[in-house]
């Protein structure tokens, strides 16, 4: 067992090749789980405990995010077909290599948001949620506008605002909830009135606890 010295000499002498070895590890990893394009609950099981056990040598922020947002997943001891598709989306885009957008707040660039950014309010009004979210799994996210008064579910042209997870890479038109954005934006042009947002602008219209 290794005490708190060790961990700090492992971080400062040895950290940045330990981090680079569990990420070849994990891209590896990933492209197992998504070669079938399916992913079961073992496997996400089997995910979620190699993360943990690499927790206390790494300062990578791709582990802590994964496996936080595995944990949550499993907290309720399912494994909806929309968190399926959500791991297997991050679980993809470690396969490619692409991991800077698991530890990057979005850029507002990468994504048609609204823009101006709309003033947001909650009662009457119709939320969706897509992508991958820090404030939580996305049935939190739907419960913290539902007591404000909103409405959630499916984007349809009732839907008055998109709110787009945190963790979203560039290449988020070739993922799962691309179609959504793009019809989505679509509708937006077309003269509804339906805004797409990013996660940061909408959880500032949370109330603070």
């Amino acid at each position: 067992m290794t005490s708190g010295k060790d961990e700090e000499f492992y971080k400062r002498v040895g950290g940045d090749r330990i981090g680079s070895r569990q990420i070849d590890e994990l891209i590896g990893i990933a492209r197992g789980l998504v070669a079938d394009d399916q992913i079961n609950v073992a496997e996400v099981e089997f995910l979620q405990k190699w993360l943990a056990a690499n927790l206390h040598i790494s300062d990578q922020p791709v582990v802590r995010v994964l496996y936080k947002r595995i944990t949550e997943m499993l907290g309720d001891g399912v494994v909806d077909d929309n968190e399926k598709a959500e791991l297997l989306d991050t679980l993809n885009q470690f396969s490619d290599r692409d991991i800077g957008g698991l530890g990057e707040i979005l850029k507002s660039t990468s994504l048609p948001l609204n823009d101006p950014v709309p003033a947001l309010t909650f009662p009457g009004r119709r939320y969706c949620f897509t992508g991958t979210f820090n404030f939580g799994r996305r049935k939190e996210c739907e419960h913290a506008v539902e007591s404000l008064g909103a409405e959630v579910g499916i984007l349809t042209q009732k839907t008055n605002v998109l709110v787009v997870g945190i963790y979203a890479t560039d290449s988020w038109k070739h993922s799962s909830f691309g179609n959504k954005i793009m019809k989505a934006c679509e509708w937006r042009d077309s003269g509804l009135p339906i805004s797409i947002v990013s996660e940061a602008h909408w959880k500032g219209y949370l109330p603070r606890t």
